[in-house]
């Protein structure tokens, strides 16, 4: 009789079917988060409401550093072209927020039209007022690394209570509303001014809910010696280490990112394999910018649910007529009570509550009478979203990486170091000889010949037992060892002549110098008697 009922109730839980991960997540929110967080005044409390452009723009990369580490010089480095708007110098000169971003023409539009603009993702920055507003703006130029990713220079922290002041806006909220909306977050030290203002230790610590995007860049590294750098990079990770509690050692990347020679050149070798795996990290923003906005919003479903059990345990407690105002007070001093309570309760883990002297100031301020009760139909919704339609969006997140291997970010600073002699590690270990007419193997092959013959050869072969107990006294683990092995025998016959054992002890060699075996053995290194075609 009443068929149709059943059949809605199925629908509801049959998770919902998107084209894209972007689109799911902003239908997922708009049709089932958004309305929990309404109904509890979630973003009076905690970060405005999302709209269509924080799920469809570009990755985005915010860089944070005291004044003079070299922020704008950095982003001048990775996209080598001057934008509007950059200034650079010794002294405090970036005063403003500075969105990076691609454009058809070369241009800058301030913060007061480009918080009315919907097709960018700071809308809700209006929020800071007009002291914020006029010391935000957006460089626009067509530039290729601008295509994948957008990049938020800022301000330069200064130490001090006057310039803490004088800002006449809340600078740590906005950087934590960034925070929440970027893929990466860059902090930059000047490896000559280490000292960490109170400032600074106050912005580092307002991105605490969000270490796994944060790195950390110790630039003008060329400027001290050896020794130096050794001490200072110790001294940062133990700065580092009282400001952000975490058991994780943060990633550190150590170079001098700008196109001018090095003052010191003696640890070319380690700037150029950092600034290589900076620029990696960076290159897989647009691969992984999905599952980033699923992780985010998978982190705001989990506050927004804690958050409403809270405003609807403080409303349980409110008498209806008399005493409210005190009922209010007592209830705020004791929110670490509700708090414990709703943690047994709904066995909820303590790392999920909002931090309780924040909500406590803000509790303040709200009027009481306001808030609403439970309800659990709005909170069964996300929770059949984090159980379902989420599940769902994860097998297309890694659908979608599987048909996006080649979009990363390109051109700039990024080409320089892509292909031909100045590659990383170009000429290198098992690249050594590459561009060489001769066999590198062969002016070291009279002395591994002198061994070969030591080992008893058999038509010209040895065994691999012979050969094994040549080898094991380079002391490599036997993985390492086999590895080689299969890259010299070339012939596959599981015997060694001695162009093939000349070749296995190359190898060792060039693991012993701390570079990688190649996955496959290089053209360069097949032995001449070997090679097809010749």
């Amino acid at each position: 009789m009443f068929s149709w009922s059943n059949k809605d109730t199925r629908r509801k839980k049959e998770p919902e079917l998107f084209q894209t991960v972007s689109e799911g997540l902003r239908k997922l929110y708009t049709h089932k988060l958004l309305p929990l967080e309404e109904t509890y005044r979630f973003h009076d409390f905690h970060s405005p409401a999302l709209e269509d452009a924080d799920f469809h723009n570009n990755p985005m990369v915010l860089l944070v550093g005291q004044y003079s580490t070299g922020k704008t010089t950095f982003i001048r480095h990775l996209i080598e072209q001057d934008f509007p708007g950059m200034r650079i110098g010794p002294e405090p000169t970036t005063d403003s927020f500075i969105a990076v971003m691609h454009g058809p023409v070369e241009g800058v539009m301030p913060g007061n039209a480009l918080v009315v603009d919907p097709k960018k993702p700071f809308r809700k920055l209006s929020a800071f007022g007009n002291a914020f507003l006029n010391r935000f703006m957006c460089a626009q130029l067509p530039n290729p690394v601008l295509e994948s990713i957008s990049i938020i220079d800022t301000p330069g922290i200064l130490s001090g209570e006057k310039q803490r002041i004088s800002r006449g806006y809340d600078f740590a909220a906005v950087l934590e509303w960034f925070a929440e909306r970027v893929d990466r977050i860059i902090l930059l030290f000047d490896a000559h001014k280490l000292d960490i203002s109170d400032e600074f230790s106050e912005v580092i610590k307002a991105l605490k809910n969000h270490e796994d995007k944060i790195r950390v860049v110790l630039n003008k590294a060329d400027q001290i010696e050896t020794q130096q750098l050794m001490r200072v990079y110790g001294a940062l990770m133990w700065s580092l280490g009282k400001i952000i509690n975490t058991p994780e050692v943060v990633r550190v990347y150590i170079g001098s990112f700008w196109s001018h020679p090095l003052l010191i050149p003696d640890n070319r070798k380690l700037f150029e394999a950092e600034e290589q795996d900076l620029f990696k990290d960076i290159q897989s923003l647009p691969r992984n910018a999905a599952l980033r906005k699923l992780n985010d919003l998978i982190k705001r479903a989990r506050l927004a649910k804690v958050h409403a059990y809270i405003i609807g345990a403080l409303k349980k407690e409110m008498p209806n007529v008399f005493g409210k105002e005190n009922k209010k007070k007592e209830l705020i001093n004791n929110l670490h009570e509700i708090y414990m309570k709703i943690e047994k309760e709904h066995q909820i883990s303590p790392g999920d509550f909002p931090n309780i002297k924040k909500m406590q100031e803000i509790l303040m301020t709200q009027d009481f009478a306001k808030f609403q009760a439970v309800k659990p139909k709005l909170l069964d919704t996300v929770d059949d979203m984090l159980a379902s339609d989420i599940a769902k969006l994860m097998v297309m997140v890694r659908q979608e990486e599987s048909q996006m291997t080649n979009q990363v970010v390109k051109g700039g600073a990024f080409e320089g170091t892509m292909n031909g002699p100045f590659g990383h590690g170009y000429g290198e270990g098992a690249g050594e000889g590459i561009d060489d007419f001769e066999w590198v193997v062969g002016k070291d092959k009279p002395t591994y010949d002198e061994i070969f013959f030591t080992l008893s050869p058999v038509n010209g072969k040895i065994t691999g037992a012979s050969a094994k107990k040549e080898m094991v006294k380079s002391k490599l683990p036997n993985t390492v060892l086999g590895k080689i092995w299969k890259l010299a025998d070339v012939d596959r016959d599981g015997l060694l002549d001695d162009e093939e054992f000349a070749l296995a002890n190359h190898l060792i060699k060039i693991k012993l110098e701390g570079h990688e075996l190649p996955a496959d053995l290089p053209s360069h290194l097949i032995p001449p008697s070997k090679r097809r075609g010749e």
